[in-house]
This record gives C-alpha cells, structure tokens and sequence, in this order.
C-alpha cells in the first residue's frame, strides 16, 4: 500500500520544493539507506537484531516500489525505474554475503515478491543475474550455518527457478488477468511464512487465517529511535487500533483500489 501511495504522489502531487519533485525526494531519501547496506546486514555489536530489522523493512519496501513505481521515459513510455532493478540486485548480494537465518529470509521473500519480473527484465538485457543469484544460494546451502527451515526455503526457491517460477506457457489472451482465464495469476503474488517457515500465497486455501495470524506475529510499526526520539509516538491512537479488524466497507474499498492498480499496470 505505501508502494501504491508513493507511484500515485509522484504523479499527482503538485507541491514541487526547489530540492526536486517527490519521485526525486524519494529515490535521494532510498539512497539513503541503500548506502548503508552491507553495514545494516551485518549490524553492530550491541544492536545487530534491531538494525537489520529495520534494514529488512527497507529492502521490501524497496520491492514493492520497484514493482509499483511508474516513471515515464524520454520518448514518454510509461516503465519501471531501472535504478531500482540495480539497487535490489546489490541488497540481495548484501544479504548473502551476511548468511544469517533473518538476513536469508529476508532474501527469500524479496525473490518471491520480486524475481520473475527482475529475472525478465535482466533476459531482456542479455544479463546472467539470475544464474548467478542461484549459484549463491546453492553456495550458501552448502556452506552456511543457517536453520534446516532456511535451508529448506532457499532449496524450495531454487526449485522454483528450474520449473520457471511455476509458470506455464498457455497465457492468457484477455488484456486483463484473472484467476479464471490466466493459469500464471498467482505467479507474481507476494509470498508469506507461518511461524514454521512454511510458505503460503493467496492461492492457499487457508490464506485469510494464516495471514492474520502473521499480523499478530509481526510488528509492522517499530518504534525507531533516532536522536532519542521515537518516530511513532507511543501515544499515537492510530497505533492502537492497528489490529482491529478492518471494516466491511473499507475493505471492499481497498480491494477495489488494488484491482484498479492492476488493471492500469497491465495496461
């Protein structure tokens, strides 16, 4: 959703401050974070666990921004900002380079959110990225310390690469994808993980409890200090009707939202 907020800002906001427009601010702001990346992998002594959370959220919104920004070209065709295909290639390689079971997590669900569009777009280019990718992964599984369930997740991805992402080749002909006419709809959706580190998407038929349960487990509003100050205010009521159940009327509104995104990516 914050991806979705951030593509329809760059094009609609008309406040323009002197220091660039808000695509530019947002990039410089991202750029920001990415510059540090192999040191938030790595963490630092006394706060290793907080700062690579936190570095974990960066990459995945990354993802989703990568998968959601629209910006248009010099001949005014609408694509996807290369730089930011660049930017996940070296946070994946940041995070190998760091084999620890979060920072591998953290790997595996970039991929499932982002890979197949990235590894089209590098075949596009003529670029073995993906290849080497893989290799790393299978290097990791050999050599790394990390938890049987990662080593599982990251055998399970490479297996999803030799059968092309589960995709077939029988695509759809209609302008827009659904479930009943695209056998590749569920291709490109994000990818979650229980508290066992089994995987499940929107095509489980479990989804909606499973999801929820992540909700509860997850703390997607961390209060990060900086200079001593919180930047959520703990006082905050928004804060504390998170994890209330979401309204009929809203949800059937944020639905409506998501599918109109869709629609207009594809066109």
């Amino acid at each position: 959703m914050g991806a979705h907020l951030c593509n329809y800002l760059s094009h609609h906001l008309t406040i323009s401050p002197q220091n660039g427009n808000f695509c530019q601010l947002l990039l410089q702001r991202c750029r920001t974070e990415y510059e540090v990346k192999y040191q938030a992998a790595k963490g630092d002594e006394f706060h290793a666990f907080e700062i690579r959370e936190r570095f974990h959220a960066f990459v995945l919104f990354l993802g989703e921004l990568y998968l959601n920004l629209e910006i248009k070209g010099t001949d005014g065709q609408v694509m996807r900002a290369g730089i930011l295909q660049v930017g996940l290639r070296e946070l994946l390689n940041a995070l190998f380079s760091n084999p620890m079971d979060d920072n591998l997590i953290c790997a595996v669900k970039l991929l499932k959110l982002t890979v197949s569009v990235l590894e089209d777009a590098w075949k596009e280019k003529g670029k073995m990225d993906m290849k080497e990718i893989i290799q790393r992964i299978e290097n990791v599984v050999l050599d790394a310390n990390c938890s049987r369930n990662v080593k599982q997740m990251l055998l399970k991805l490479v297996e999803l690469w030799s059968s092309n992402w589960g995709r077939v080749h029988a695509t759809s002909t209609y302008r827009e994808a659904t479930l009943e006419n695209d056998p590749n709809y569920f291709m490109n959706k994000p990818a979650f993980y229980t508290s066992d580190g089994v995987p499940f998407t929107v095509a489980d038929p479990d989804y909606q409890e499973k999801y929820q349960e992540l909700l509860k487990r997850e703390d997607f509003f961390p209060d990060y200090e900086e200079n001593g100050t919180d930047l959520l205010g703990a006082d905050d009521p928004y804060l504390d009707d998170i994890d209330n159940e979401m309204d009929p009327e809203i949800e059937e509104a944020y639905e409506k939202f998501c599918l109109e995104s869709e629609r207009k990516q594809k066109q």
